[in-house]
């Protein structure tokens, strides 16, 4: 009975060493500290917008607070500084829409200290296909929506992110090579400086 047991494990045992291991989640201590030492960073984006459309360009970040997202094929231009996210329409002459950088959960991984730690800031913490996906949010309001990240380990780097703002409307925004260390110009985040410049 005991080699027929042995003999119907067999296969069983095999495949189950043949799989290989589910990576180990990065710790959320390790992720906050990454994202705390990420104080500049440039890449090539792709994103997926809300209807399914996709836009490329490239992302510049300057933390805390600032980031700067410039679109191929069009004016359009995405800034946010001085605590304000401003929207420039590539298609308009007119002023950009602004609302404050607080109200969107982007603010998270921009803020001076992040914490993933907080209380009910994290409400998904999961691994798949070798990458940890954090889901967090503002937990004083979270009616704002939440944000999803992917990070990859050895080392630690930030891929791709989902936002999911407060109408529930979901953007991605894949990441390409990421330069760390990189220098702006100071104007680069200037929300007002953009308004004039394209007033000339």
């Amino acid at each position: 009975m005991k080699k027929l047991l042995a003999l119907a494990l067999a296969p069983v045992l095999s495949l189950a060493l043949a799989l290989p291991a589910l990576a180990d989640k990065i710790p959320l201590t390790e992720i906050s500290r990454y994202l705390n030492s990420l104080q500049t960073a440039q890449s090539d984006f792709t994103q997926i917008n809300a209807d399914g459309t996709i836009s490329t360009g490239t992302v510049y970040i300057q933390r805390p607070n600032r980031v700067r997202f410039e679109y191929r094929g069009d004016k359009t231009l995405v800034l946010a500084s001085s605590g304000q996210v401003a929207i420039f329409d590539g298609k308009s002459n007119g002023g950009p829409q602004q609302y404050p950088l607080s109200k969107t959960p982007l603010s998270i991984i921009l803020a001076p200290n992040v914490n993933l730690s907080q209380d009910r800031m994290v409400t998904g913490y999961t691994e798949a296909k070798n990458s940890t996906v954090v889901t967090a949010q503002d937990p004083s309001h979270p009616e704002y929506g939440n944000i999803q990240m992917a990070f990859t380990a050895n080392p630690t780097q930030l891929r791709q992110w989902v936002v999911t703002d407060d109408r529930g409307q979901r953007t991605t925004v894949i990441l390409g090579e990421m330069k760390t260390g990189v220098s702006f110009a100071p104007s680069t985040f200037v929300i007002q400086n953009e308004i004039d410049r394209r007033r000339r």
